[in-house]
């Protein structure tokens, strides 16, 4: 190849270097096509700590990515022409260079790998169609593109179909998709978006917000999973160790025993039971994160507790108690993040045909905090006689600056 033209892939290079440096994390590989006359000779390159794990002409190397570009350099004079396919989580950067031209272009997935997911997209959809138990919907993680993930996370098979049994999971991950996009999108788009999700168990929702956000979105981020459990934590680092997925760490603890080390954008907290909820949301609010998402499951802490005497003949009714308790719950929960400044939705996650526990509460921070809805929060507390885990929590030690 010519001088000429090699400076230019040279140009093209200290680009791929600089992008490397800043997304080491969503980095997959780096292949290398050499040719001279009818003859291939091909490199790839995965990543390793930091660097590149680059295999070329049956010899292995652990590179930093300058030093691979340089031997690239080195190497393009022996050559007529060389194909350079850069490739990260939801991109795919080519370099095609010759004696005549060069060239790059920058798309989400090369023509073959495009076709493959027509193909992919066919059959399993068809497979879907035949349950007939799809929701009539553009789903937002898209059978084809995301086959990976939903492949790690067991909603589809090996050959590529949605099971039967986690056609309703997949539902349901696709429309927490759908709930968390026009919130996440009032970030700002210039920085890093770090998400801690507070009893993470087996991280399902979080490798998905993770796939989309990253590859879908383009959006830098990263996902801190939190959980006392060991077993959860391990299978979730082995998950996103087979993914690929860098950009995420998994923590065994107790959020009590959790200091960040990063500023926490956003909290979220899936079916956490009874006041570990209050526990997600009482540290969003502490860490001042910019938006605060909880799923709620059982709500037990205010039923034992509240009374109010002009419903004693409607409340001495176990059933109905129970339910107005969840009620109060909910909406107190949402009644104090608004009088600590958040602006608050609470909408339907799924249907409640799936689960009576399907409410979404969204939080997102516009302004300081209100002191009058915090006065009539507590004149509530004083009629219902309790006063709620949330309220407490905020003043516990573990909860102090």
């Amino acid at each position: 190849m010519n001088k000429q033209n090699i400076n230019k892939i040279k140009l093209f290079l200290m680009g791929l270097e600089n992008r490397f440096s800043e997304n080491k994390s969503i980095f997959k590989s780096i292949h290398i096509n050499f040719k001279d006359g009818l003859k291939d000779f091909k490199g790839i390159g995965t990543y390793e700590e930091g660097n590149i794990k680059y295999n070329f002409s049956g010899k292995t190397q652990i590179l930093p990515i300058n030093s691979l570009f340089n031997e690239l350099c080195e190497d393009l004079s022996k050559y007529d022409s060389v194909t350079i396919s850069y490739i990260e989580r939801g991109s795919h950067i080519l370099i095609t260079g010759d004696n005549k031209n060069v060239k790059m272009t920058n798309k989400e997935v090369n023509e073959e790998e495009s076709l493959n997911n027509e193909n992919s997209q066919e059959g399993s959809l068809g497979h879907i169609n035949e349950t007939s138990t799809l929701l009539n919907r553009d789903y937002y993680i898209k059978i084809g593109k995301a086959d990976d993930l939903l492949k790690e996370i067991g909603i589809m098979t090996k050959d590529g179909k949605i099971k039967n049994d986690k056609i309703r999971k997949y539902n349901q991950i696709d429309r927490y998709v759908e709930l968390l996009e026009g919130i996440l999108d009032t970030l700002p788009e210039d920085s890093t978006i770090n998400i801690l999700d507070c009893g993470c168990g087996k991280s399902y929702l979080t490798f998905v917000l993770n796939y989309y956000l990253t590859e879908v979105k383009k959006r830098k981020c990263f996902f801190i999973g939190l959980d006392y459990s060991k077993g959860v934590i391990e299978s979730s680092k082995t998950m996103a160790d087979h993914l690929g997925y860098r950009n995420m760490k998994f923590i065994a603890s107790d959020i009590k025993d959790y200091a960040p080390d990063r500023n926490i954008n956003v909290v979220i907290s899936l079916h956490a039971c009874d006041t570990a909820t209050d526990m997600a949301l009482a540290f969003g609010i502490r860490v001042k994160s910019d938006v605060i998402i909880a799923v709620p499951c059982c709500h037990r802490e205010l039923l034992n507790q509240y009374s109010y005497e002009p419903f004693k003949h409607i409340l001495k009714y176990g059933l109905l108690k129970s339910r107005m308790a969840d009620v109060l719950t909910d909406g107190m929960r949402s009644m104090f993040l608004e009088a600590k400044g958040y602006d608050v939705s609470v909408v339907e996650y799924i249907s409640p045909l799936e689960t009576p526990k399907n409410l979404m509460i969204r939080a997102l921070k516009t302004g300081d905090e209100r002191q009058s809805i915090m006065e009539d929060y507590e004149s509530l507390m004083k009629s219902l006689g309790a006063k709620p885990a949330l309220f407490k929590m905020t003043n516990e030690s573990w909860l102090s600056d």
